[in-house]
């Protein structure tokens, strides 16, 4: 049974876009990606009202936040699981997931960070920027430092490595931040 091709929106610098991406490929699924720039394309309201990346269209399903794709993805295509089975270890990825999406992501988004700028001056966007990455990462230090191995919660590619992986570049390439992490391996790939 051939799988049917899902479209992803996305934009090339999107964190959130990127750990969606890896998921795919992890799985080993066949997708269209549809870069737009600038996110304002007319045509990504037709898809998510919100108007943000990603979004999938998988047949006639629309999914968007990449939260919910990967929950959905990881329900209709069971093919390298992104959570373990160990009830703990899942709880730990949920955490981390939990953490990168709500106390780092939207702290070094762009719009968040310029904001800061225009508000308080363009020479502490950056500082705001990586006082808030340092912080939620030095928390998921703390999380993983009990379950890391290989990779952020043992020797598999699970849903925290997904969205740590992201960040991480985000952090060392965007903003320039010092990820210097002493006690676990945290996966840091190529996207």
């Amino acid at each position: 049974m051939k799988i049917p091709q899902q479209k992803l929106y996305s934009h090339p610098m999107s964190s959130c876009a990127r750990r969606v991406r890896l998921a795919l490929n992890l799985k080993g699924l066949e997708y269209e990606c549809i870069n737009l720039t600038p996110l304002e394309d007319p045509e990504l309201s037709k898809i998510n009202p919100m108007g943000y990346v990603p979004a999938l269209v998988d047949g006639t399903t629309v999914v968007s936040d990449s939260y919910a794709i990967l929950l959905y993805l990881e329900e209709k295509y069971p093919q390298h699981a992104l959570l373990p089975q160990d009830l703990m270890k899942k709880s730990i990825n949920y955490q981390v997931a939990s953490i990168v999406s709500s106390s780092i992501q939207p702290l070094q988004n762009t719009n968040i960070v310029n904001y800061i700028g225009e508000i308080v001056g363009p020479d502490e966007k950056i500082p705001w920027a990586q006082l808030h990455i340092r912080k939620g990462f030095v928390a998921l230090e703390k999380l993983l430092v009990n379950y890391a191995a290989k990779y952020a919660t043992g020797d598999e590619i699970y849903l925290a490595d997904l969205y740590l992986a992201p960040q991480i570049y985000n952090a060392i390439y965007v903003y320039n931040l010092d990820m210097v992490m002493s006690t676990h391996k945290l996966l840091i790939c190529e996207f």
